[in-house]
């Protein structure tokens, strides 16, 4: 059962933009926080952004200041809107939502690919 759904991953050049969006359940969406991971070829998994049901943020410093993660209610989404993108973010990128201590789920993955 598909609980994150991942969307907008593609290849950009640099100092593009591009924008991934994560869907899941209205239920899911009002108690988890939701978030960004990324993995490139070779390197462990890292912390994109996290936002929380309440709205707060929190970014890896080597996106601050360039992406931006928000939550649409209306769509039970999570976006993440990455600009100046350069070819070191070029990743896997993985929706992630947690709840409490049993609830830590993860969508398939969209590829980002930034070309120099």
């Amino acid at each position: 059962q598909v609980q994150l759904a991942e969307s907008g991953g593609g290849l950009v050049q640099a100092g593009g933009s591009l924008r991934l969006s994560c869907v899941t359940s209205r239920v899911l969406f009002a108690v988890g926080t939701m978030g960004w991971y990324r993995q490139a070829p070779g390197k462990q998994r890292e912390l994109v952004a996290t936002i929380t049901p309440g709205g707060s943020t929190n970014y890896g410093d080597s996106v601050k200041g360039r992406f931006t993660i928000s939550r649409d209610n209306a769509k039970n989404s999570v976006s993440l809107q990455m600009n100046s993108l350069k070819p070191e973010d070029t990743a896997v990128y993985y929706c992630n939502l947690v709840f409490g201590n049993k609830i830590d789920y993860w969508g398939s993955g969209t590829q980002v690919t930034v070309s120099s």
